[in-house]
């Protein structure tokens, strides 16, 4: 099976959603960006692919590639 990158995205005015890129389910809603953003950033490590944090416009804001230390994100 095909690893996909993860991304952590924001859903309507409140909370975070991480989902599987290609996967149509199975996506984890958490109220902060910061829970959402530690979830990832498990998954991303647990399955050896990248992760991507997107700001509320939507707009990516922080890329992980390297799992040991946890994104740095750019304020928005």
């Amino acid at each position: 099976m095909h690893a996909h990158s993860i991304h952590v995205i924001p859903t309507g005015k409140h909370g975070w959603v991480v989902e599987v890129e290609g996967e149509d389910e199975g996506s984890a809603e958490y109220l902060t960006q910061d829970q959402a953003v530690a979830a990832g950033t498990e998954k991303a490590k647990e399955d050896g692919v990248e992760l991507f944090v997107h700001g509320r416009d939507g707009k990516i804001r922080a890329c992980k590639t390297d799992s040991k230390d946890p994104p740095k994100i750019e304020a928005s």
